[in-house]
């Protein structure tokens, strides 16, 4: 069993992928913010975190950094920020992958697959 962190600060996506990723194979953890997607991570084994770049307390980016000096599990944005500089920066700094919303359920599923 997989477990993936789905960190967005949007109810609506959080469900939306909860749907699709839904499976014997998978639990998923769901928060809502950059602190509470690191408390997760430090107190779970997490293989795949999908992580909105804008949201409250603690942006995607501080999160990603914060999570990359401890965890090397793979980890997705999933944003609305969708200028090349933002993607640029984004796996700069350690993301494995960068999805732009809005973005197809399916496509995001066959990227999480292939880093777990």
């Amino acid at each position: 069993m997989y477990n993936i962190l789905i960190c967005d600060d949007e109810p609506d996506i959080v469900s939306a992928l909860k749907i699709y990723l839904t499976g014997d194979e998978y639990q998923l953890f769901e928060t809502y913010n950059g602190r509470q997607a690191l408390e997760t991570v430090d107190n779970n084994e997490i293989h795949l975190v999908l992580l909105d770049i804008m949201m409250p307390e603690m942006d995607g980016i501080q999160t990603l950094s914060r999570i990359r000096e401890h965890h090397n599990m793979p980890v997705i944005f999933l944003t609305a920020k969708g200028e090349d500089t933002d993607k640029i920066l984004g796996l700069n700094i350690g993301a494995d992958d960068y999805v732009t919303k809005p973005f197809n359920p399916v496509e995001l599923l066959a990227l999480s697959l292939i880093h777990i």
